[in-house]
């Protein structure tokens, strides 16, 4: 049941003419020891669709807990949405703020608590004070949005792991914010379910809504960016460009440690190649990047063998499509 919360009182607008993000020499450091993020300069433009890349432990989750307020800089300057991110990690406006900028952690589970996904959804705007007519036609529609209507009632246990993600994402969109974080989106879903959240993410960027999604999932980022900016490993801004270019740029993707050279021997024949850094992980190597060739023939649908008997050049692999037998979901110009 909704019951209509105190609306807390909210200082004056910022302009909506100025960007979204403006970091300065920013540096982050855990219980003064761990340095998390060393120097990152970053201006997001509102409207922008940014895939924030890196390996494990360059700060992805960290700079995006920067951009949503949760925490204040250890170092340099940082405006968010018009605020400084310091005063609104410390609460100032930051209700309103709240409103403008979400984030969806990767564990769907740390957003899911309530007895129903209904419930969740509607938690923020209730903790908002927005009236209960107005909760109500947000939950419908963040729950339309992620295209979970028919999940309202169910208990978040319940659910499956892509269902989580979909409810965790609905609980951020029914405030309505202007900026969605997303950390690591797809990671641990299975195929089908990976490529439905992909063109719902693509959607929303295509609503005019400002899109930060962090991941290593290098074969979604052309559908859901338009730019990337790679963290490396000393934890600052390695590379910032258009999609496209930063993912032809095989060594760039090496040093960020995307991906690594992999040495095979055929007899008196060595060669490298590179590899996703999760290729070894699961045993189920990720979609080639678009205009890479592969020169392995022991990847499934890489291209037609080469005259040495499947270690020849290959054609570059087409952009990733999503499973045949993907029911009513539809999956147009992204894929084309």
């Amino acid at each position: 049941m909704l019951v209509e919360s105190h609306r807390p009182e909210e200082g004056p607008a910022p302009r909506a003419s100025e960007r979204a993000f403006d970091l300065h020499g920013i540096r982050f450091v855990y219980g003064r020891r761990q340095v998390a993020l060393d120097g990152i300069d970053l201006r997001i433009e509102r409207g922008e669709q940014v895939a924030l890349l890196g390996a494990n432990g360059s700060g992805k989750s960290t700079l995006l807990k920067l951009l949503d307020g949760i925490v204040g800089p250890t170092g340099g300057t940082m405006r968010a949405m018009g605020r400084d991110v310091t005063a609104v990690a410390a609460g100032q406006d930051a209700f309103r703020f709240h409103r403008e900028v979400g984030l969806v952690f990767q564990d769907p589970d740390i957003q899911l608590f309530s007895a129903t996904v209904r419930d969740d959804v509607a938690f923020g705007p209730l903790q908002l004070g927005l009236p209960l007519e107005e909760v109500r036609a947000a939950v419908d529609a963040a729950l339309a949005q992620m295209e979970i209507t028919h999940l309202a009632d169910r208990a978040p246990f319940e659910l499956s792991g892509g269902e989580k993600k979909r409810a965790a994402i609905a609980s951020v969109l029914s405030l309505g914010p202007d900026v969605l974080l997303l950390d690591e989106p797809t990671a641990a879903l299975d195929p089908r379910t990976k490529w439905v959240l992909v063109n719902l993410i693509r959607r929303l960027g295509e609503g005019g809504k400002t899109l930060v999604t962090a991941t290593h999932e290098l074969d979604i980022v052309p559908i859901i960016a338009k730019r990337v900016v790679v963290l490396g490993e000393d934890r600052r801004v390695l590379a910032d460009g258009p999609t496209d270019a930063i993912l032809a740029d095989r060594d760039l993707l090496i040093r960020a440690n995307l991906i690594h050279e992999h040495l095979h021997e055929h007899g008196a024949v060595r060669h490298a190649h590179a590899h996703d850094v999760e290729h070894h992980d699961d045993g189920e190597p990720m979609a080639e990047l678009p205009g890479r060739t592969h020169p392995d023939g022991d990847h499934p649908g890489v291209g037609q063998q080469g005259e040495h008997g499947g270690h020849g050049e290959r054609a570059a692999r087409p952009e990733p499509l999503p499973p045949a037998g993907v029911g009513d979901h539809d999956y147009p110009e992204a894929f084309e």
